[in-house]
């Protein structure tokens, strides 16, 4: 068996999250760059290019903050560069970027003493989403300035975990008036000889022949993803006072472990001090014996994306009277010019990153709660374009504008029901469960639901579909019922059948106001982290459920309408 490829630890090996800790887990992303057919901008020779990388400063009211450049490559109109920028990579962040090539014309760091080839803005989210690599035309002094050409690479020393279970034998009794209480502690060999804990059992009271419950640990954080380093497991008696007894300890590496139940991993646990005491009447002071072992790939959510699984977002907005009338500035739907009202700061929040996963950037909207022209009917399940057979909308400003006309063309009312929502986009999962589809549906509302049991009983219905729900509360209604659908405390269940997984995310969006100076940007930046970034893992339980594995990166060209960073001119 081929042992991963070992690299340096990295900051995504801190980032990497801990049950508990509060450590959001993160993924580390290497962006390659390259150009092609870049501007001369040289009399008497050829361009000499550099590509500098900007990150866009939400906290500071979406400002460009230089990230990094790269070398510089001499007399080239075509280069690839061999600087490479690692980032960050957070799904539930909206993480712009700006790319500018330069062509170097002296050693001052000042970007204005050079001449500029052209730019290229785009997010985090599109360059992953594209598969190996995204081409896009750099806008520049030239109509036709070239292109720029961004590859993505998720930065992973191994992408395995293993599966263990022990058991021993015989131990030593280290208690006076009772049996030892026995547990395994794991550690891994650094370069320098020392050894880091990776792991302990839990312990196992009054048993000299204890057998531990199966655990699972990355194989990066066993060995660093080296089959062949040594791996040091000890075996204490543990005390309440902290001073745990020292049973005796082995070695032996992930590569003998990976051998499985054998005579060979049946280890006897040695007590050095002990055996110098008693010399040769010492055999050990026990036996450890490995009961399984099984290593398995691990997929993230980004090996999903890049195979080309596509996210469909729905959005649904209430429209219930108790929203107040549009017209008045108490309204929750009250379009104030300066600033967004509460349901645009939630429908901006989420579809500016949900749209740089969908190629086609085509979203359903719905509205719930209204009484629709020209007959007066009350509708739970409307299209925001008026359209019933189309209520699809281009990009997230059109789900806005979408959502702008049905205020002034239909009639706030009421009751609060979500189930017809929930049960609309589960029609379209129930159709795509092979994985290369997932489906969320965003919420939007102002009050307590009328009808828990319909809707308690849609989302479990839904939890074994490839779908996600994000409630947003606005406004200050008591949203008691809905931190109960978000069955992040006790699994949501509806007729005794409880949900298969936790697909509710609610959030108040009163809790991400009246901070930094009411800077849209910043609010609409702080609740797209917070409602966010549950869905991987929420996407990952589904695949894992279904053993649907990921496909290769495929390499998407975009189409000249998802070029959204040129001006219709260009197009």
């Amino acid at each position: 068996m081929a042992h991963c490829a070992r690299t340096k630890t990295s900051m995504a090996d801190a980032a990497t999250f801990q049950p508990g800790t509060g450590v959001a887990p993160a993924t580390l992303v290497e962006l390659s760059v390259s150009c092609r057919k870049l501007i001369d901008a040289d009399v008497f020779s050829k361009s000499d290019p550099m590509c500098v990388l900007f990150v866009m400063d939400q906290s500071n009211r979406g400002s460009w903050r230089e990230f990094g450049r790269t070398e510089i490559i001499w007399n080239n109109l075509n280069p690839d560069f061999v600087k490479k920028f690692v980032m960050h990579y957070y799904f539930e962040q909206s993480q712009k970027l700006k790319f500018e090539v330069y062509d170097v014309d002296s050693k001052s760091a000042d970007l204005t003493k050079h001449d500029f080839l052209g730019s290229m803005e785009c997010s985090v989210g599109e360059i992953v989403s594209a598969g190996t690599k995204m081409s896009r035309r750099l806008r520049g002094p030239k109509k036709d300035s070239g292109n720029i050409i961004v590859g993505a690479e998720e930065q992973s020393s191994c992408k395995e975990q293993v599966h263990f279970q022990f058991r021993a034998h015989k131990l030593d009794k280290k208690d006076f008036f009772g049996k030892s209480d026995p547990f395994l502690t794991f550690l891994r060999a650094n370069e320098d000889t020392t050894y880091t804990v990776v792991h302990r059992t839990e312990v196992i009271k009054k048993t000299l022949n204890p057998t531990w419950r199966p655990f699972v640990l990355p194989v990066r954080s066993l060995c660093n993803g080296d089959y062949d380093r040594s791996i040091k497991i000890q075996c204490h008696d543990w005390d309440a006072d902290g001073g745990h007894d020292f049973i005796g300890e082995f070695t032996t590496t992930l590569r003998e472990l990976s051998r499985g139940p054998s005579d060979k991993n049946v280890f006897e646990c040695i007590s050095e001090k002990k055996r110098k005491k008693k010399g040769s009447k010492y055999q050990n002071s026990g036996t450890v014996e490995l009961m399984s072992c099984k290593i398995e790939k691990v997929y993230t959510f980004l090996d999903y994306v890049r195979g080309g699984t596509q996210l469909h977002c729905t959005f649904a907005v209430d429209f219930t009277a108790s929203n107040g009338d549009p017209k008045t500035p108490s309204s929750l739907h009250y379009m104030n010019p300066y600033k967004p009202n509460p349901y645009a700061t939630a429908l901006r929040s989420v579809g500016s990153i949900i749209q740089d996963y969908d190629t086609d950037k085509l979203f359903p909207a719905l509205g719930f709660g209204a009484r629709l022209p020209p007959d007066g009917v009350v509708s739970h399940e409307f299209a925001l374009n008026g359209n019933p057979t189309n209520p699809y909308c281009q990009g997230i400003d059109g789900v806005l504008d979408a959502y702008n006309k049905a205020l002034y063309s239909v009639q706030l009312y009421g009751p609060t029901n979500f189930a017809p929502c929930v049960n609309h986009v589960s029609k379209f999962a129930i159709a795509k469960r092979d994985g290369n589809d997932y489906f969320i549906l965003l919420i939007i509302t102002d009050g307590i639901i009328t009808d828990m049991p319909q809707t308690c009983e849609a989302i479990v219905n839904a939890a074994s579909l490839p779908m996600s729900i994000i409630i947003i509360g606005v406004g200050d209604a008591d949203f008691e019922a809905m931190e109960v659908l978000d069955g992040d405390d006790v699994r949501l269940t509806s007729r005794g059948k409880a949900a298969e997984r936790d697909i509710v995310q609610f959030v108040p969006l009163r809790n991400f106001l009246g901070r930094s100076g009411d800077n849209p940007a910043a609010i609409q930046a702080r609740l797209a982290k917070e409602v966010l970034e549950e869905i991987p893992d929420q996407f990952l339980s589904y695949m894992k459920s279904r053993k649907i594995k990921p496909k290769p990166p495929m390499m998407r060209q975009l189409s000249i309408s998802s070029m959204t960073s040129l001006p219709p001119s260009e197009h």
